[in-house]
Order: structure tokens, then C-alpha cells, then sequence
């Protein structure tokens, strides 16, 4: 009986509420749903409904509408059945523009982590709504719905707010622009795209889309403020500026867009805002505002930004701004931005200061939003005062702030027991983050990186490796090679970075960081080591024919390492291709090493094919110890460089040329040089091309002499004429001992037409794939060199080149990166290719088709492979000491495994243990080294596989295991 009672209690309750809320029908504007996380608990949050209503026709509506229905609900419709609650207003004011903003807030803890979704709906839309149906539109309901990601494994996490209300006014013919001003205070990164508007199905707190025309089409076919047709209505994804450019009918236009917050990659939520656009037959120009570059700053820095606005009717002109930055909205740490107008409503032109004196508090990886708004207003003695519409116009300016950069970065040799070593010191950094980290890099050889302050911690391409991080308050680490020792007789280099840590802590709370970023990489320190191997300098091609080639290879001598005599013996290897393997000895030099001496041996390679085929080069080098030739190792691989024609055309010749090399070439300005018709053998230098990368390693000549120092020779380039380059790389090592600087290596010739227009089909690339539902734990059990299969068909098709003369495999470790040439095949002889070696299957290939032109086709599809995650848990461990089951780790043989997050939790859900050994080695104790009580636990691990994904493939595991003692 009581249960009865209970439930037809509740059911009076929801039908009074819902005939309470029909009983204030509104009309409804605009609005959107936030949530900020409360302090203290992870699962409560402050759920805020802003909503906008038309005050013009619906003010006693709008007036009444004292609280609204919310829904809770984590399944895609589950909403169907969610309770409401009620939630009451805590604010009205009037904006302007005959609207009414009310905020509705009520704090709710949610049961439970995971994906929950939360959504309003106002009984009517206001009416004329010209681009909804069906008609009238205040028949239609409003409905907005937010989502929000609750887990532990993203961290803290609140939803972004909105600081621009959504209601414009916009003018026939003039270009209409709004931006939400969103403002995430964890620092997350912020999309947008457009949506559809929608109201509720009535089923609970579920939406279904209306009938809507985007605004540009209701009356079409329409024109841009610069006369352009069509019209068009566009969202700048990563700004968020909503452009309709322009309207042509006057009236009301509901638009949507979702504002989507990502973190690390993750989409972690999403706000939908359903606005409306007040479209006027304005007889007004609108203001327009200066554009204003991004800015890259350091934390520390203070910030001065003049903000300028012009009206070219000599309007009033109103200039304001909006962001997170401010006091007013108090998303960020002291200290608050302020933004001073001096001449606020002033004629023609107004403007204004952002003033910010930027801190440590304020590192973050994504940038600030500061939206700027003008608004124009009658002048002074204007006729008809109380006609003119208002129009605006906005621009966002995006600050990034950044970690200084470390200090006084010094290295000097220690004493340790593994062998050599350095102690890396620096000053105490300025910006004591907790939970930042110091990272520390290492690279052989000195090189210096180009800086950018918009591009923080070291570029990929720098060569320097990550050997450890440790506290931000830490000043020294000592590397000894994870105590192996580093390399004798090696020049090492170091740099240091900062990283600063995601959202971890609440934001009202000491040591809260806005989110993640990192610092400027220091200065670097080199530690010269004199050089104990021989370091080739020089591959360059003097000959170019299919039987009496030449190639000099050149390299500048060592110094003797300790107890090591004359004389010496070089050892020269030569291997076919760009990236050969198949290497055999060509010569055994012997010779001697004086001290202080900085010259270079020479070898010239003859009776080669330098047509077809680039050459590669290596050496063993060998010293004298007791009466005895001793190896003491060979020298990185350098080749020719191999110069190919690109893609055709009828008026110009490109040329693509590469180098495999361990020096380099790029950011350096290389040299090409065509033959001279009236001199034949003479080859005259025509242009400079200025390189960053390999891919920049390109020129077209359409016959123009850009060189003048050696004379001009200009040429109109036929189809039917051969033409002949050769280029000239400049590269180098930079590194001081190294003597020889620049590098200077020639190509062979290649003599071409522009006639050729046909490239070669693209190729069908195949790799054998992996059939993970029969891979278990012992099918790679102690493997550690794999090998990925690939095998390609070549199109027969009268369309493209049938003439193919080799083909070019394309590699790349982890998914999105640029591939890289593996291996140039032969072709017709071989259509497959056995990627041996590996450390795991993960990467992703390529293919190219070259013609004996050396037109190369382009890439054919990419298939990637990756590997099977392989991991197996036991359920109980018995930790008595005696050998067996003393410890919780995966069974035998996990693979691929390359990091894991481990957590252990008691029956009561308290965590009692976590560790990052990717071997577990749970001993049931807690992190304190205290015995945990016989029982069950629970626990979650996430484990991430190497993949083709940089960061590593996770997967999550959860499950219990019996703890028996």
C-alpha cells in the first residue's frame, strides 16, 4: 500500500510540474546548459541553464517562467525515462534587443563516472521564426542538450562556458558575425560545427531535430555584403565565428552549433546552443573592427594590446570585450586581464588597451580566447534617434602562454661505476608548478635547433632523444646510460624542458593548473669529446655513365683513442641504392693519424652505373693495439645523391633530388646547375633553392637563369628538347671538431624532356595482416624481431606509363607521420618486399611506381599494421614468500606492452595501490609498504600496447583478484 501511495505521490508531482510549466508558455530565444564542478567531489556539479526569451510579445511568459524541468540521464536514450527536476531561477536581467536572460542553477551529484548527458526543454519558441516549421514556430518547443565525461582516467573535468549571449542583431546585405566567447578553464581545446535545431519528442529529456532551413537558403538564392552569389552561412571550426554573409529578409533566424571540448585527443563533452539571429532592414553600415594577430607570450610577460575599432557613417561607437581573463568571470588564476576603453562612445574611431601581466599560473597548452565587440550607436543629433538599429562586429584575439625557458644548463663528467657519465645541472626553474616535470634530452653530436616562440619543448626532427624526467624542484640528474655507460670518444649535447601537468587538482584549491604546456627548450650544452671514428664527409657523383661512373667519397680522420697506435686501417663498404643493403668491401686503406691534424682521406670509386643507381657508403675503422689490428666500429651510412625528374609539364622540367646521409642538408640553400646547349659539357648554375625538409628538395625550371654570377642563359623550354641538370647539396654537420663546413655533393646528371607528360600508374599495395582472434600469449613467446610481408600490383592500364624501372617502398613507424624511403626495388624483377627486423608489426607503408624518366607516380594506398595486444591476468596471489604466486603480474610472455597505469581498490572502493611497472608486481601491500588484509580486491588497469598510434594503443582491463595469505 505504501508503494502505491509513493508512486502515485511522484506521479502528481511530475504531472503538476508539467502542467505548471505549460502554464507559463514562454518564447523562447536561445539558450545552452554548463556545469561546474563543485569542490571536494568529483561526481557534484552546478548545472546551469542560461536561457533567452522575447520580451517584445511574451514578457508576462518570460516573467513566470520561475524554474525549469532538467534531465540526467547517461544512456543515448535513456532520457526517455529520466525524472525531471526542477530547477529554480536565481537571475533575470534585460540584455537588450527585447530580451530577457534568465539563469537557472541547481547543484547535482551524479550516481556514478562515465557519460551523462543533460537537457532542458521551454514549452514555446517565440513566433516568425522564418527558417523552422512547421508554422507557427511558437508551437514548437526548445530544447538544448550537454554532455559531459565523468572518469578518473581523463581527470577533473567542467564544461566550457559561453560569455557572449546569443542574440544579435544582424542587417539586409551586411556580413553578420557571432562568436560564443568560449572559455574553458581546464585548458581544454575547444571545436565547433554547426547542428540543427530541435525540440523535445515529449518522451522525457530526449530531442528529435526540427524542420530547418540553414539561413543562407530560406531565401536563396541571395548575395555576400561584396555581391557575391550565392549567400553563404559558414562556423569556423577552430574560432568559432558563426558568418552569415548576408541576410537578404528581414525577421527572426534560430541557427544551432555544438561547442565540443577535447582533451589529450579525447572528446570529453559537448554543449549545444540553439540561438537566434534578430535580422533588420537596417539602414546602417556596421562598425568594423582591425583584425588582430595571434601572440605567443612568456609566462611573466605583460601584456599590452591596443584594440581598434572604425565606423565609416561617423556612428557612436561602443567597444567591449569578454574572456575568461577578466575578474568579472574569474576562470583563471590572479592575475585578472583588464580591458579600459578611454574614449568609449566616441565618433568615427574608438580604442582600447588589454592590459595582462601574465604568470606562472597561467602556462597552458591551448591558447586564450579575448573577444572583442563593437557596436555602433546614433550620433549625436542623428534624425530619428529611435530607428536606428544597432549592428556589430568581432574579432577574437588568442594568446598562448608558454613555460620560460630553463637556465644555466651545464654538464660535466663524474665518476660512476658504469662507465661514462654526465652530471646535468640547471638554476632552480622560475615557475614552481606542482606536478610539472623537468624533461631531460640527449642527442650525440652538438646541432643547434631553430627557435620559434610559438613552438615550445624540442622539435621532432632535432635528433635529441628523451632520457628522464624528474620534480620541478630538482636541479641535477646524472646520465649514465640507465647504467650501461654513454658511448666513449661520442660528443654529447643537452636541453632541457619543462612540462606542466593536465587538470589534476579543483580549481579552487593550491596548486591547480589550467592545463598542461610546456616551456621554451634551454640553451644547449655540448661536451666535445675528441673524435675517436672516422666521419665521411663527402659522396659526391664526378662521373655520371652506366659503366665509368665515379664517385669520390671522402672522410676526415679520428683521433687515436687511449692506448691505440699506428697504424690504421679503413675498411670502405659500397651498397647499391638509396637505401641498399647489400654491402661488400671495395677497398682496405691503410694509414696513419698525426695529432692535431684535420685532413681528410680520399677514395675514388670508379667503373660504376651512376645512371641507374645511387651508391651507399660505410666504414670499418681499425687501430693498432698491441702489435694487432683491432675494430673498433664502422661509421654511419652516407650516399649520393639521386636526382630524379618530377611530375611533367609541356613549359617547365621539375626536378626532385634526395640523400641519405648523417649530416644535414635541410634548412640550407643547395645549388642546381643545366647544361649549356652552346657549350656542350659545360653546366651553367641557374638557381639557389632554399630547403627546409627532404620534401623541399625540388626545383621546376621553365627555362629562366635565376643565377647571374656566372653568366646569364636563359631558355624556352620545348617538349622535343633534352635538357640536362645536375644539383649541388650543401649540408653539415654542426658540430665544432668537425672541420669541414659546408658539405659539398654533387648528384649525377640526368638528362630530360618536358615531353613526357605520362606519369606511371599508381600501384596496389597488400600487407599480410594479423588474425588477432588466434593470437594468444605464446604465440610470440621470446620473439623479438618481426617481420611484415608486402606485396604490390602495377595497374595495366594504356592511360599511365607502362615503362617502370623501379619501385619505391614508403615507411613510417606511427600513423600520421611523413613516410620515409625504405627501399627502391628494381622493377619488373620484384613486386614484394619482406620488412625484416622489426621490433614489433606496428608501421604503415607505401608505394611508388618510378618511369625511366624518373617521374615517380603517386603514393598508392596506405595500409598499416598493427599489433595484436596480448595480455593475461592471474586471480590470485598468495604473497607468503615462498616463491610461488608471491606477486600479481601478467602471465607469461605479455606483448607489445609498452606502459601501464595499474590501480588496486578494496571491497569498500578505496584505492589501495597503484604503480606504472609495466610488469605490475603487486605483492598485496600498499603503497606504503603495509600488508593489505586477506580478501578480494578489484582492480583497473590500462595497458598501452605499441600500435601505429604514437602515444600507444590503450585498452582497459578491470577485474578482482583473491588475495590468500
Amino acid at each position: 500500500m505504501r508503494s502505491t501511495l509513493h508512486c502515485l505521490y511522484l506521479l502528481i508531482l511530475i504531472i503538476s510540474l508539467s502542467v505548471s510549466q505549460k502554464a507559463y508558455a514562454t518564447h523562447s530565444r536561445a539558450g545552452e546548459i554548463t556545469a561546474k564542478r563543485v569542490p571536494g567531489n568529483p561526481l557534484a556539479y552546478d548545472v546551469t541553464y542560461t536561457g533567452y526569451f522575447d520580451i517584445a510579445t511574451g514578457k508576462p511568459a518570460a516573467d513566470q517562467q520561475t524554474f525549469v524541468l532538467m534531465y540526467f540521464y547517461n544512456g543515448p536514450t535513456d532520457g526517455a525515462a529520466a525524472t525531471p527536476v526542477r530547477v529554480d531561477r536565481i537571475l533575470t536581467r534585460d540584455i537588450g534587443n527585447s530580451t530577457t536572460q534568465n539563469v537557472y542553477t541547481t547543484r547535482h551529484v551524479f550516481p556514478s563516472a562515465g557519460n551523462w548527458n543533460i537537457s532542458v526543454t521551454i514549452d514555446n519558441r517565440n513566433d516568425g521564426i522564418l527558417n523552422l516549421t512547421p508554422l507557427p514556430t511558437n508551437s514548437l518547443n526548445f530544447y538544448v542538450n550537454t554532455s559531459i565525461v565523468i572518469n578518473s582516467f581523463v581527470g577533473l573535468n567542467q564544461t566550457p562556458v559561453l560569455l557572449n549571449a546569443p542574440i544579435d542583431l544582424a542587417a539586409v546585405g551586411q556580413r553578420y558575425i557571432h562568436n560564443p566567447g568560449a572559455f574553458d578553464a581546464d585548458g581544454d581545446s575547444i571545436a565547433y560545427r554547426l547542428y540543427r535545431p530541435q525540440q523535445s519528442t515529449r518522451r522525457g529529456g530526449l530531442g528529435v531535430n526540427l524542420g530547418y532551413t540553414q539561413p543562407n537558403l530560406a531565401f536563396p538564392p541571395g548575395a555576400t555584403e561584396a555581391g557575391q552569389s550565392p549567400a553563404t552561412f559558414s562556423m569556423n571550426p577552430i574560432t568559432g565565428d558563426l558568418i552569415w554573409d548576408a541576410p537578404t529578409t528581414k525577421g527572426y533566424y534560430n541557427v544551432a552549433f555544438i561547442v565540443e571540448e577535447w582533451r589529450d585527443g579525447v572528446k570529453i563533452g559537448e554543449i549545444v546552443r540553439d540561438m537566434q539571429i534578430i535580422v533588420e532592414d537596417a539602414r546602417n553600415d556596421r562598425p568594423v573592427l582591425e583584425p588582430l594577430p595571434d601572440i605567443c607570450v612568456e609566462a611573466g610577460t605583460l601584456i599590452n594590446q591596443t584594440v581598434r575599432a572604425t565606423d565609416k557613417n561617423g556612428d557612436r561607437l561602443t567597444l567591449t570585450s569578454t574572456s575568461g581573463l577578466y575578474q568579472n568571470a574569474a576562470l583563471i588564476s590572479p592575475a585578472y586581464a583588464t580591458f579600459n576603453v578611454p574614449q568609449q562612445g566616441a565618433q568615427n574611431t574608438v580604442t582600447g588597451q588589454l592590459t595582462w601581466q601574465t604568470g606562472c599560473n597561467h602556462i597552458r597548452l591551448e591558447p586564450y580566447d579575448v573577444l572583442f565587440k563593437v557596436e555602433d550607436g546614433p550620433a549625436p543629433g542623428a534624425p530619428n534617434p529611435t530607428l536606428f538599429r544597432k549592428l556589430v562586429d568581432m574579432t577574437t584575439l588568442k594568446i598562448r602562454v608558454y613555460g620560460p625557458q630553463p637556465d644555466n644548463l651545464r654538464a660535466v663528467p663524474v665518476t660512476d661505476a658504469a662507465g661514462k657519465a654526465f652530471r646535468v645541472t640547471w638554476d632552480s626553474y622560475k615557475c614552481q608548478i606542482p606536478g610539472a616535470r623537468v624533461v631531460i634530452y640527449r642527442r650525440e653530436g652538438c646541432r643547434a635547433i631553430p627557435t620559434d616562440v610559438c613552438i615550445t619543448g624540442i622539435p621532432a626532427s632535432s635528433g635529441y632523444e628523451e632520457i628522464a624526467r624528474v620534480g620541478i624542484g630538482e636541479t641535477f640528474y646524472v646520465d649514465n646510460n640507465n647504467n650501461t655507460g654513454l658511448e666513449a670518444g661520442v660528443s654529447y649535447s643537452y636541453r632541457i624542458v619543462v612540462e606542466f601537468p593536465r587538470p589534476g587538482s579543483d580549481i579552487n584549491e593550491p596548486g591547480y593548473l589550467i592545463g598542461g604546456g610546456e616551456s621554451m627548450a634551454s640553451e644547449q650544452v655540448c661536451i666535445e669529446e675528441p673524435l675517436i671514428m672516422p666521419v665521411i664527409t663527402n659522396v659526391t657523383v664526378d662521373s655520371t655513365s652506366e659503366t665509368t661512373g665515379v664517385i669520390t667519397v671522402k672522410w676526415m680522420k679520428p683521433t687515436l683513442p687511449a692506448g691505440a697506435s699506428n697504424p690504421v686501417q679503413y675498411r670502405l663498404f659500397r651498397a647499391s641504392g638509396l637505401s641498399g643493403t647489400d654491402f661488400s668491401n671495395i677497398a682496405t686503406i691503410d694509414g696513419t693519424i698525426n695529432p692535431g691534424s684535420d685532413e681528410l682521406v680520399s677514395y675514388i670509386d670508379r667503373n660504376l652505373n651512376t645512371v641507374a643507381n645511387a651508391y651507399r657508403y660505410k666504414i670499418e675503422y681499425y687501430y693498432t693495439q698491441n702489435g694487432s689490428l683491432v675494430k673498433l666500429d664502422e661509421t654511419e651510412i652516407a650516399s649520393s645523391v639521386r636526382l630524379s625528374q618530377g611530375q611533367a609539364d609541356p613549359t617547365s622540367i621539375r626536378l626532385n633530388w634526395t640523400a641519405n646521409v648523417p649530416w644535414s642538408n635541410d634548412n640550407q640553400v643547395h645549388r642546381v646547375y643545366r647544361e649549356d646547349k652552346s657549350r656542350p659539357g659545360t653546366f651553367n648554375r641557374i638557381a639557389d633553392v632554399t630547403v627546409q625538409g627532404p620534401q623541399s628538395y625540388t626545383f621546376t625550371d621553365d627555362g629562366t637563369d635565376k643565377y647571374a654570377a656566372d653568366g646569364t642563359v636563359n631558355v624556352s623550354i620545348a617538349r622535343d628538347s633534352v635538357y640536362c641538370y645536375k644539383v649541388e647539396t650543401v649540408g653539415s654537420y654542426n658540430d665544432s671538431q668537425i672541420k669541414v663546413d659546408p658539405l659539398y655533393n654533387f648528384s649525377q646528371i640526368i638528362c630530360i624532356s618536358a615531353s613526357d607528360t605520362t606519369k606511371p600508374c599508381v600501384p596496389v599495395l597488400s600487407i599480410d595482416e594479423l588474425n588477432c582472434a588466434e593470437v594468444n600469449r605464446d604465440t610470440y613467446c621470446g620473439q623479438t624481431s618481426f617481420t611484415n610481408n608486402l606485396s604490390w600490383t602495377y595497374p595495366q592500364n594504356d592511360e599511365c606509363d607502362q615503362n617502370i624501372i623501379a619501385y619505391r617502398l614508403y615507411y613510417t613507424r606511427y600513423e600520421g607521420d611523413t613516410p620515409t624511403l625504405l627501399k627502391e626495388i628494381a622493377a619488373p624483377a620484384s613486386t614484394s618486399f619482406a620488412h625484416e627486423g622489426m621490433t614489433s608489426f606496428a608501421g604503415c607503408y607505401y608505394v611508388t611506381a618510378v618511369n625511366k624518366y624518373g617521374t615517380e607516380s603517386a603514393p598508392s594506398n596506405t595500409v598499416c599494421k598493427d599489433n595484436c595486444p596480448i595480455i593475461e591476468l592471474p586471480n590470485v596471489i598468495t604473497p607468503n614468500g615462498d616463491g610461488k604466486n608471491d606477486t600479481f603480474k601478467p602471465l607469461d610472455c605479455p606483448s607489445f606492452v609498452q606502459a601501464v597505469e595499474f590501480k588496486i581498490f578494496n571491497r569498500w572502493g578505496a584505492k589501495v595501490f597503484e604503480t606504472n611497472d609495466v610488469n605490475i608486481n603487486w605483492d598485496g601491500k600498499n603503497n606504503s609498504g603495509n600488508e593489505l588484509a586477506a580478501g578480494q580486491y578489484y582492480y583497473e588497469l590500462t595497458v598501452y600496447f605499441e600500435s601505429v598510434q604514437r602515444e600507444g594503443k590503450p585498452a582497459q582491463f578491470k577485474g578482482w583478484v583473491q588475495v590468500l595469505r
